[in-house]
């Protein structure tokens, strides 16, 4: 899935020059960085609809008691309490922690989680992000994004406590606070987006992943040396070198689907000269 192209345990307490030609002289005018920057991300961002207008209470009638089945199936599962269990370790509370600083709650953005409606796993992943949100008080709110949302689907996500944004991010979403990037099976190339937008170290510092394991990433590269796939993955491939990164076991083939290959993953550059791509 693509964004861009998708009982026993305790409430946790917790850069390419940009010109323009001037009409009276004809010259090329280099702009300052700021406004490059701005023009940039304007550039790279969009303002999005679901392209379907129609309300249709039957379908998101229907849809709702899908996830509901869905929550309820999942926050059973030994799945889920596994995952629990693994999140309130003494090692990875310390990150969470760690990422939250001083902050009490930290958002979560869920970028390409695809077509809620048609598929099982893109109803888990949503219904674990709700669930987590439930569970431990310090995740604060969610928004959700995938170009292929339907009317429909962006209806029941609001209905979910759940906000769909109205712009395609791709990825480039700037980690001022403490924020978790839910994105379970996204591109790689999301992945890089959202690391080179952040790719200071008091941006990295502030970021909690969930998706894709980069170890894994790492692996396939390191077997089939495709260049255009090492291009897409530099920041991924870079950000190894000060990653932790906790696997995530599916227990059973009901979730294998929905979160094999995932991973909890955080960044803890201390200096910028960790952040130098030479070597990538």
């Amino acid at each position: 899935m693509a964004a861009s192209a998708k009982t026993h345990v305790a409430e946790g307490t917790l850069n390419g020059d940009w010109t323009v030609v001037s009409s009276r002289r004809g010259r090329q005018r280099r702009n300052p960085p700021i406004l490059k920057s701005l023009v940039e991300k304007q550039q790279q961002q969009q303002t999005w609809a679901p392209t379907d207008v129609d309300i249709n209470f039957v379908r998101e009638s229907k849809l709702m008691q899908k996830i509901q089945i869905c929550l309820k199936k999942l926050e059973l599962s030994q799945f889920f309490l596994k995952l629990l269990d693994q999140m309130q370790t003494p090692e990875m509370m310390n990150f969470f922690h760690r990422v939250l600083s001083s902050e009490l709650k930290m958002k979560m953005v869920i970028y390409g989680i695809g077509s809620i409606e048609s598929y099982e796993s893109p109803r888990l992943q949503l219904s674990l992000a709700i669930l987590l949100k439930r569970r431990f008080n310090w995740i604060g709110d969610i928004e959700v994004f995938d170009p292929i949302l339907s009317s429909t689907e962006s209806r029941v996500l609001e209905a979910l406590g759940c906000s769909v944004l109205s712009i395609n991010e791709q990825g480039r979403r700037e980690a001022q606070k403490a924020t978790m990037f839910f994105m379970p099976h996204c591109e790689a190339e999301l992945y890089d987006n959202l690391l080179q937008t952040n790719w200071r170290v008091q941006q990295l510092n502030c970021i909690v992943l969930f998706g894709n394991s980069f170890q894994t990433y790492e692996h396939h590269l390191l077997e089939f040396k495709n260049s255009a796939i090492i291009y897409s993955t530099k920041y991924i491939l870079a950000a190894r070198r000060f990653i932790n990164e906790f696997n995530i076991e599916t227990v059973s083939d009901d979730y294998f689907g929905a979160f094999h290959d995932s991973s909890w993953q955080f960044f803890s550059p201390v200096l910028e000269t960790e952040l130098q791509l030479s070597n990538c």
